[in-house]
């Protein structure tokens, strides 16, 4: 069976639904890459900045989860903001999702390109030109496997987040077996106050170590762009976002609290503050911990890079079917394999975007690259608070039948939106400063050049589109002129 677009219809249950979005956010590498800079910003304080950062993404994906009851189409934001806002607004939304999946593919493959030689010869890891070639390797790889149907994607995905997870439980355990010995490296016993967030000193700092925190989380929302290929899809891809989000949430704070107190936060040796590791502290740990399978570690942050580049493809893929069946872009996006039932044309174009954008980075400059992954925050803040506040205004109407529409449809996901806006501010002001990452563009940051830049392109496309007479002859998704209210079987919170 397929669904109204062409999709395999009831492709997914929930457990692989879960794995999707627990492995979209690749738990291992961004674990690794950010929890030593955390401990840079606020010391010990680090898992309370993990437990703060966690509270929007959790309001953002009870948003989610009350639209896609309302409303399962695979376009999500696109489709969700259109029908409250307009469509034009929905674009936005649509072209913000597709950007952060191409940025975020590009430092994906570089990930998946350096790891996979660390694991066979770390001095072939140094070479960019082994490591790119390798890199757009993967992505064509992952663009291949999504292209041959949702079924396959979601065994490969099981297999890869059991061996992620193997590897992380390894090594927690080594760990806590050496604590426990009294053979740590530099034994610090948890403090309830490194889950006090005034105890970090600096609002700014603690600022700081939760924007970090917060984009650790996303990715949850490809659990939601599956839904026309999940059975019961109402219900299934909200809990397991949901689910997959509370997974990410134990995995973060649990290990994060481990390597602490196993490795201590000072600044030298295995320290997590010292500098010269910040950028992979599990492995830097992991060293001292496992000895000679420290490679594991690296197999973990290889299989976490990996199997993000193939879901990271999909709610793009989906997002940009949607637009087309929706009038936003023209028909050939929509186009659906009749073997594999999946948007072969999207997902091919989606890989050779990224392949290309990736290449040409790394041909231009490693810090033009690494500035535009650094905005990567910028469009997953615009386009997650933009379907927080679709949430509010498309169920405005019915928001004081009761106490859970109020609460599940108004205040948390309104207290999720103004959380991302607060977030997309504080980024791009921060983003601005010339001292902010690694160029400069006409006296401002490049990251915000970037960013901004990207976005006001999408702008021009969108105005372009709209104007064409291939638009004009379309039918555009409008806003919904009334609200259903949930049947009393459909009242549950989750």
């Amino acid at each position: 069976m397929s669904s109204a677009k062409g999709l395999k219809s009831a492709g997914l249950g929930l457990w692989g639904s879960f794995a999707i979005g627990l492995s979209s956010t690749a738990p291992a590498y961004s674990l690794a890459a950010t929890l030593g800079l955390m401990v840079a910003a606020v010391g010990a304080q680090a898992p309370a900045a993990l437990v703060l950062a966690f509270i929007p993404m959790l309001f953002t994906a009870v948003a989610y989860n009350e639209l896609n009851k309302e409303d399962p189409d695979c376009g999500t934001t696109f489709t969700w903001a259109s029908k409250a806002f307009g469509s034009r607004t929905g674009w936005m939304g649509g072209w913000a999702l597709a950007l952060s999946g191409v940025v975020v593919l590009a430092n994906l493959a570089a990930i998946a390109g350096e790891y996979l030689w660390k694991l066979i010869s770390p001095d072939l890891a140094e070479s960019p030109v082994l490591v790119t070639a390798t890199g757009v390797g993967f992505i064509a790889l992952m663009t291949w496997l999504n292209i041959r149907g949702i079924t396959l994607g979601d065994r490969m995905q099981k297999i890869l987040l059991v061996i992620q997870y193997a590897a992380l439980a390894l090594f927690v355990i080594m760990a806590a077996v050496r604590i426990r010995t009294g053979s740590a490296y530099d034994f610090t016993p948890v403090d309830v106050e490194w889950f006090n967030p005034l105890a970090a000193g600096s609002l700014t700092a603690m600022t700081y170590a939760v924007l970090l925190a917060l984009f650790i989380y996303w990715g949850w929302d490809t659990c939601l762009a599956l839904n026309e290929e999940t059975r019961n899809p109402g219900k299934t891809p909200g809990r397991a976002a949901l689910l997959s989000s509370a997974a990410l949430l134990v995995t973060y704070v649990g290990v994060s609290v481990l390597v602490m107190v196993y490795a201590g936060i000072g600044e030298d040796g295995l320290g997590l503050g010292n500098e010269a590791h910040a950028d992979d502290v599990l492995y830097a740990v992991s060293e001292d911990v496992m000895g000679p399978w420290a490679w594991i570690i690296i197999v973990a942050v290889l299989v976490s890079a990996v199997s993000s580049t193939q879901t990271t493809i999909l709610p793009t893929a989906r997002g940009t079917l949607a637009m087309a069946v929706h009038g936003a872009l023209p028909a050939r996006f929509g186009a659906v394999h009749p073997k594999h039932q999946t948007p072969v044309f999207a997902t091919v174009l989606m890989g050779a975007v990224s392949s290309a954008y990736y290449f040409g980075m790394s041909l231009l400059s490693e810090n033009f690259l690494e500035d535009s992954i650094a905005s990567l925050g910028l469009f997953i803040a615009f386009y997650y608070g933009l379907t927080a506040y679709a949430c509010v205004w498309h169920f405005r109407a019915t928001l004081t039948a009761s106490l859970r529409n109020f609460v599940m449809r108004g205040l948390l996901p309104l207290a999720g939106a103004v959380s991302m806006t607060a977030a997309l501010i504080i980024s791009a002001a921060d983003m601005i400063r010339p001292g902010y990452g690694s160029t400069v563009m006409g006296g401002v940051g490049g990251a915000f050049v970037i960013g901004a830049g990207s976005m006001l392109l999408g702008g021009v496309l969108m105005c372009l589109w709209y104007r064409s007479p291939a638009a004009a002859a379309r039918q555009a998704v409008e806003p919904s002129p009334q609200v259903r209210e949930i049947p009393s079987d459909q009242g549950e919170y989750l």
